[in-house]
């Protein structure tokens, strides 16, 4: 498919370029990507020897990426990596994949976090630990406890946190705060599912082959969001801090949600793309329900 005349990189790179043509929105990014993967060599490698030709073996072992990829598996799948806050994670089809997007929680957590005080932070729905990683890494007094429901996706986090040689995460199989330890924090954040299982885009691009236990949630998106809300009351400490990802038109509805709990000075903010995507409460002091009540 991919074999010319001439089998060198610029040759194989238009070509993976034109078949990607129809799949993607930078098909010779996209190719780059791949290309550079097979050879372990970065994208200005590709350019500057533009005219050295490969073997039989790499062209063949590109040619099976670029079939998969036109047949839309992500990018991030098949290299098993994607970076994100300048750093990489491996993911897996466990896992959700990383995106710019989620870099806002990162922000204003970090905001929220002091950089020298020892503070307890949890993860619900940690994924691949992007976001316990992260945290743990540029905040190394804090005490971060990552969680999801999914033993494949804990396996995943728990590499990325070897990776990147963290010792201030501890992981939980949990559904939610269901197994979690007995204690207080000064922050929850999550990126739960949030997808209406009846929206359209659940069959475009990449998150067709996203596991949609981590993309789909009940009454419109907003079920587990309600659910985290809830009981993250039992969580944190007096004014604690409550951040949670969702929609870009979901706003209105998660500050009703965080409004009707009593959580105080309910805010969301803008993402890389001017949407609405993280929405803020704080704890109200007199608002916690005591630990031996929760269920």
């Amino acid at each position: 498919m991919l074999k010319t005349f001439m089998t060198t990189i610029k040759n194989l790179l238009a070509n993976a370029a034109n078949i990607l043509t129809n799949q993607s929105d930078s098909p010779l990014l996209d190719a780059e990507i791949l290309l550079g993967f097979v050879l372990s060599k970065p994208k200005t490698y590709l350019r500057a020897w533009c005219d050295n030709t490969l073997t039989d073996q790499q062209i063949n072992a590109f040619e099976v990426l670029i079939k998969q990829r036109e047949q839309g598996i992500p990018i991030a799948y098949l290299t098993g990596t994607r970076e994100f806050w300048s750093r990489d994670f491996t993911v897996t089809s466990d896992v959700l994949i990383p995106r710019p997007d989620t870099e806002l929680l990162i922000e204003l957590s970090l905001e929220l976090i002091p950089k020298h005080q020892a503070v307890k932070l949890i993860d619900l729905g940690t994924g691949s630990g992007i976001i316990a990683v992260t945290l743990a890494t540029e905040r190394p007094n804090a005490q971060v406890i990552a969680v999801d429901t999914s033993l494949a996706a804990l396996n995943v986090a728990k590499h990325n946190a070897q990776q990147h040689q963290l010792t201030n995460i501890e992981f939980y199989q949990s559904d939610w705060f269901c197994s979690v330890p007995n204690e207080l924090f000064d922050l929850v954040i999550s990126n739960p599912p949030y997808i209406d299982p009846e929206d359209e885009h659940l069959q475009q691009g990449d998150v067709r082959f996203e596991p949609k236990s981590a993309l789909i949630a009940d009454n419109h998106g907003l079920s587990d969001i309600e659910i985290i809300a809830d009981k993250a009351r039992y969580y944190l400490k007096p004014h604690g801090h409550l951040l949670i990802e969702h929609g870009y038109n979901q706003a209105p509805q998660v500050q009703a949600i965080f409004n009707a709990l009593a959580y105080d000075k309910v805010q969301s903010y803008r993402d890389l793309s001017g949407q609405l995507r993280v929405t803020y409460g704080k704890n109200h002091k007199n608002s916690r329900i005591p630990l031996v009540s929760r269920g």
